[in-house]
């Protein structure tokens, strides 16, 4: 199915709630980025929920009672020990509506046992998916989320986040030329409905509709080594985020630890051709101060990268609309 048109819809926003890899550091809490969704469906998205990422949310404006559904990467303990805090607060916040989560086999009966020994009871339904391999695992008229198992000694997967096409523009001018005037027959003429003019003539409605618009394409992975279905999850992706733990001298060690270096990421990002790579779960052996550096390591194969600060927030433009 098709979005319709609005120009001035084109906020999606990612935000780096936690960017760091295996624990905490001063500069550095552990992995949580939201995919703010405010303008598309009043709602936000949050993948993964590492420790911390409660009291990061305090410093945005993100509400914990607009996050719809989280997805879960993989169960170790830097992505989802976040979770029963945060599921306990969204009560006290005006969170009613059912909350989805999103993961691995493991996930419910972490979080239903977490909530269960502290007596924890919360204000709203939750729903649990399993995520398998290779699947659609969300899909509505606005959004499809395909997932695909990654390599990182314990299950873990990425998520593709595609949006739905939007549908062109009625020609207006053009129909103005045919002497055609605004009624409600532009809004058959939108639908692609062919109409009767009363002199006769008769058209058919797509043939007034520019181009439709290609919806954006997030790729969201979980900690994996280098491996071909990142590539087949980030495939022409607006944004691309990959984890980056260690740079490129310490291709060995990611190995040996199932993560990825600053090439390996940025390899992933040029095979896909994706627009923007985004690097995050940076270890904690590297401070700010160095990051410049990893994005260097990371632009010598894939010029727009970033790597990810927390907090940090970065907007997925929607795709310009062609003019007739």
């Amino acid at each position: 199915m098709s979005n319709l048109i609005d120009e001035s819809m084109d906020i999606m926003e990612l935000e780096f709630l936690g960017t760091g890899a295996g624990v905490p550091a001063k500069h550095r809490t552990v992995t949580s980025i939201a995919l703010k969704l405010l303008d598309e469906r009043n709602a936000v998205w949050l993948f993964d929920c590492g420790e911390g990422t409660q009291m990061q949310i305090l410093k945005t404006a993100i509400r914990p009672r607009k996050i719809e559904k989280i997805f879960i990467t993989h169960l170790h303990g830097d992505h989802i020990f976040g979770l029963p805090g945060l599921l306990s607060s969204r009560s006290f916040q005006g969170g009613e509506e059912t909350l989805e989560i999103y993961g691995p086999k493991g996930i419910e009966e972490y979080v239903r046992t977490s909530l269960n020994l502290s007596k924890s009871r919360l204000g709203y339904p939750l729903k649990f998916i399993e995520v398998h391999d290779k699947e659609v695992v969300f899909e509505d008229s606005q959004f499809k989320v395909y997932a695909e198992k990654l390599d990182h000694g314990i299950l873990s997967y990425g998520y593709r986040i595609e949006e739905a096409d939007f549908k062109g523009e009625l020609q207006v001018e053009r129909l103005k030329e045919l002497g055609i005037q605004p009624g409600p027959i532009y809004g058959k003429i939108k639908n692609g409905e062919t109409v009767t003019l009363p002199d006769g003539r008769i058209i058919d409605g797509h043939d007034f509709i520019g181009e439709s618009i290609k919806g954006r394409i997030i790729t969201i992975l979980g900690d994996t080594r280098y491996t071909q279905s990142s590539i087949e999850l980030a495939k022409e992706a607006d944004v691309l985020v990959h984890e980056s733990t260690f740079n490129k001298s310490e291709a060995k060690l990611a190995k040996a630890y199932f993560h990825s270096t600053t090439h390996q990421a940025a390899t992933v990002a040029k095979k896909a051709n994706v627009k923007q790579l985004i690097l995050t779960h940076i270890s904690s052996r590297y401070l700010n101060s160095d990051l410049s550096a990893l994005a260097k390591e990371a632009q010598e194969i894939f010029e727009n990268t970033t790597v990810a600060k927390d907090l940090a927030v970065y907007n997925i433009p929607m795709k310009k609309v062609k003019k007739s």
